[in-house]
């Protein structure tokens, strides 16, 4: 399908690239294996973001509870991430944000490198990835009902619109803060099999959606 131009572009995306330990049960594989088949996707979803004219791109790398599984698979998605950054940088023009709980053992040491924004040419995106975060490591900010600057995410903007791959609908606490009015697209396909159709689908439907922001 030819998309035509979209009238009103969200600022800023985030993206759940969920069902990659169940696109590789699919393939007949070890489930660790999923996650390098998602490294393509996510530079496709850069290059859209950039094709649109999106400010910012936020991706939910790995969770703090995700650590839990297997070794095989924390190994896997923990490279996965590090290969996803350096992939994003090699992209150009644009600026890099890792934030996750730095301090743990299960945070790659190849991003801390990243904890600050780091242009790369001439920014024309902010790609965030979110790496060994945890809602309740980030909420270590709010006070009283008060977000502080203290929230460890404070350097990431509201989300206007989250697409999550894999079927699920829900939030998974991806951002809490920034997700307050976010309006919400699932694609059934997992992200492994991502298309840039899916992309423009969302992009599409969020034409439709009635933004008041509670007004």
């Amino acid at each position: 399908m030819k998309w035509g131009v979209f009238m009103r572009i969200p600022k800023h995306i985030g993206v759940i690239p969920d069902g990659n330990r169940r696109w590789s049960a699919s393939q007949g594989w070890e489930k660790n294996k999923g996650y390098a088949h998602g490294l393509d996707p996510g530079v496709r979803a850069v290059r859209m973001a950039k094709k649109y004219g999106i400010e910012e791109l936020t991706f939910y790398g790995f969770t703090t509870d995700n650590c839990r599984r297997p070794v095989a698979q924390v190994k896997s998605f923990q490279d996965a991430c590090v290969q996803a950054v350096e992939l994003t940088c090699l992209e150009g023009d644009v600026e890099i944000l890792v934030v996750g709980d730095s301090e743990s053992k299960f945070f790659p040491e190849g991003l801390k490198n990243y904890l600050q924004p780091t242009a790369v040419g001439q920014p024309k995106l902010r790609v965030n990835f979110l790496v060994n975060y945890g809602w309740k490591w980030d909420l270590k900010g709010i006070n009283g009902g008060h977000v502080t600057k203290d929230l460890q995410s404070h350097a990431i903007s509201r989300m206007d619109m989250i697409i999550r791959w894999g079927g699920m609908r829900r939030l998974s606490g991806f951002l809490p803060v920034q997700s307050v009015y976010s309006d919400f697209y699932v694609v059934d396909d997992y992200w492994p099999d991502y298309q840039d159709e899916h992309f423009e689908q969302a992009l599409d439907w969020y034409q439709k959606q009635d933004v008041t922001l509670g007004g």
